[in-house]
């Protein structure tokens, strides 16, 4: 793929540390692209990651995993979405182990990420953990992943309610993550509706966007204090994605800040937005 300057989607992202005075160690991208010199068609990629670890081999992790899989699916062709993201979450995962076995100090690092590549309307979805990305469109917000996590198996077999997963003591155990000895199973169920087989989540792969649709990717800080029809009611009340974003993060903060905050937000165009481009670019044309 090619870099480009400007995106073909609104994008808007914020990091926040928190309010319990610990490091930062989450981590966050998105770049555009052209496909190739003979294909124009528009890209943007975006990761997310949340270290784990402590002496801040956490971010080192997070750092890894965001540079590893960034770079690897920016030298990709872009042909198989799928392949290529499964291919670099795990070539980060490895370097992470790699860099870990040598430091002391570093041993048993590692990092969730979610990852959202949305290739001109067609969305891919891949991630490892509990890091989320959230479909809004509309007044209807939908969870498009699902978390590896202890209680969220436990609520799967009916060991526990979903009102008791918030406040379960192991709602922080994560069952699959990168930097391993193993590589990590990547999840690609892309959930448009909580009663799908799983087979059916993964053939939502490539999910065509429509205007105005707007895709939320963000660590888990931002969802232990701040519900899912919040988050709908936040996003669609603010004036753009810069002022969203600053919302969820600022009542996330508001409510404790106990853990690190990271949101990535990126927005389809609307009709009327694209109709404006269209015409004063005719107009520029001497079209009009």
């Amino acid at each position: 793929m090619i870099r480009t300057t400007l995106a073909h989607l609104h994008i808007a992202a914020l990091s926040h540390a928190g309010m319990s005075g610990k490091n930062n160690e989450d981590r966050y991208a998105a770049s555009s692209f052209q496909l190739s010199k003979d294909d124009a068609r528009p890209a943007v990629f975006a990761v997310v990651a949340d270290g784990i670890g402590g002496h801040r081999a956490g971010e080192v992790a997070a750092e890894l995993a965001v540079n590893y899989i960034s770079m690897h699916v920016a030298e990709s062709n872009a042909k198989k979405p799928i392949k290529i993201i499964e291919n670099a979450i795990h070539d980060a995962s490895q370097a992470i182990a790699s860099h870990s076995a040598g430091k002391e100090e570093e041993q048993g690092m590692g990092a969730t990420c979610a990852c959202a590549w949305i290739i001109e309307n067609r969305l891919y979805t891949a991630y490892v953990g509990d890091s989320r990305i959230y479909l809004l469109r509309g007044k209807y917000i939908q969870r498009l992943t699902i978390d590896h996590t202890w209680v969220q198996e436990a609520f799967e077999k009916g060991i526990i309610t979903a009102d008791q997963m918030r406040d379960h003591p192991n709602v922080h155990v994560i069952r699959r993550h990168l930097g391993g000895i193993r590589l990590p199973e990547v999840d690609f169920r892309l959930r448009l509706d909580n009663n799908e087989t799983d087979e059916e989540s993964i053939n939502n792969q490539g999910f065509h966007l429509e205007p105005g649709d707007t895709i939320l990717m963000c660590t888990d800080g931002l969802t232990d204090l701040v519900w899912d029809d919040e988050i709908q009611s936040i996003i669609r009340s603010k004036k753009d994605l810069k002022s969203a974003a600053e919302a969820l993060v600022g009542l996330a903060n508001q409510r404790g800040g106990h853990d690190n905050i990271t949101v990535v937000l990126m927005a389809m165009p609307r009709v009327e937005e694209t109709e404006i481009k269209k015409g004063l670019f005719g107009w520029l044309l001497g079209d009009g």
